[in-house]
């Protein structure tokens, strides 16, 4: 139930860093590379939960599922 809580954890975050990257976008008009940051920040959250998923599954905290 942990490991689920994390992955919920991690989506949000990537939407949160995804939303300031717009917001920066929008209101910096390229002035600042604070909406680089923000997306730096989502690609590498993006690649933890990648990295987290496969440790999951790994050690059989999560298990995939049949699609029919």
């Amino acid at each position: 139930m942990t490991i689920k809580v994390l992955i919920v954890a991690c989506l949000l975050a990537i939407v949160l860093s995804l939303g300031s990257g717009l917001f920066y976008l929008v209101h910096d008009r390229g002035e600042s590379k604070k909406m680089v940051w923000a997306l730096s920040i989502r690609v590498g959250i993006s690649v933890l939960l990648f990295l987290l998923l496969l440790l999951a599954w790994s050690l059989g905290m999560i298990e995939p599922h049949d699609v029919r």
